[in-house]
């Protein structure tokens, strides 16, 4: 395996990473707890190529690979948990911080003797020995694309299939203000290599289960607007009564950060054990990022979110004024 150089990305870090996976034998990946569409894509999208490269690759996120997103090629190979086994590397994917990668990851710190951090993500607390971080990439898939690039290794349609659902949910069909023409032409790159893209669109931003459905029916009379913030709550026993086992919301931010008044949506989340998930939606010019890493979480500087401890009322009562603050401090690109 030989580096090749690209114009983008030639920092001594994407050496030392192209030095530390030729050096391993063993390579564990992880992402994020909760995964989402990137945190899959990048899974599967660097699984690939390293077992190309000979490697021994095991790829993990915490209790597996969703329903919804085991289309991805290879993603039956994904494993749920890592409880045994010693690795020459581990590089973790789309995830932010320590917290972020979840049992799985914690193992791999503990059994992995160098780690690369690879992720986007501005909040990224640059955990780990060698640190592939662009925040100026849309998606963790494309740093992924450039550093196969970067390695010289081609893509195959499964590896393509797997980043291009990566974009394609990071930037929410390409719809996202980050999304710019060298996005769309690695799109194209991987669509000549094989990725269907009217499929990946179809199976990920054009559906939604009817249990995700009937969680929205209870949680919309809580919708509140309030001087361009809107937000909503999912209490414990909405979700115990549509039959969803995992904490979500079916993609209600998203919803509620398009109404026309909006700057930026809230979702309070009650998880068990007094806690709640916070999810973070803004429109241009709102810098939600911020106030997600304010709270212990991270994020996109559109799209970020937490856990925070607390009831429901004292979480809300903190987390309100905050974002108002957010809302004062900004400035909408769209009015």
């Amino acid at each position: 395996m030989s580096a090749k150089k690209t114009t983008r990305h030639t920092e001594p870090q994407w050496q030392a990473a192209a030095e530390a996976i030729a050096g391993a034998k063993s390579i564990l990946l992880v992402s994020h707890i909760t995964p989402d569409g990137d945190a899959v894509g990048s899974l599967l999208g660097m699984a690939g190529p390293l077992r190309g490269m000979g490697k021994d690759v095991t790829a993990a996120v915490d209790d597996g690979v969703p329903p919804e997103l085991c289309f991805i090629p290879g993603s039956d190979a994904v494993t749920p948990t890592v409880e045994a086994g010693e690795y020459d590397l581990m590089i973790t994917l789309d995830s932010s911080d320590i917290e972020r990668i979840g049992r799985a990851g914690a193992y791999g710190m503990a059994h992995s003797k160098r780690v690369i951090n690879l992720d986007h993500h501005p909040t990224n607390t640059r955990f780990g020995d060698i640190h592939l971080i662009v925040p100026e990439a849309v998606a963790a898939v494309e740093i992924i694309n450039d550093f196969l690039a970067y390695l010289g290794e081609d893509i195959s349609p499964a590896t393509a299939y797997a980043l291009l659902t990566g974009l394609v949910t990071d930037t929410q069909g390409f719809r996202i203000s980050a999304t710019n023409s060298r996005t769309l032409e690695i799109a194209q790159n991987l669509m000549s290599k094989g990725a269907p893209l009217s499929e990946i669109m179809a199976r990920t931003l054009n559906r939604r289960s009817y249990e995700e459905v009937k969680l929205w029916k209870l949680a919309l009379p809580s919708v509140r607007l309030q001087r361009g913030l809107i937000y909503a709550t999912i209490r414990q026993r909405d979700l115990l009564q549509v039959g969803m086992e995992k904490a979500g919301d079916g993609g209600l931010v998203n919803y509620l950060v398009t109404v026309d008044q909006a700057k930026i949506s809230i979702v309070f989340n009650e998880l068990p054990a007094g806690k709640v998930e916070i999810g973070f939606r803004a429109k241009p010019g709102y810098d939600v990022a911020s106030l997600a890493f304010q709270l212990g979480g991270g994020g996109h500087t559109l799209a970020s979110g937490c856990t925070v401890e607390g009831t429901l009322s004292q979480v809300q009562n903190m987390v309100l004024p905050l974002a108002h603050q957010v809302i004062a401090e900004g400035s909408s690109t769209l009015e």
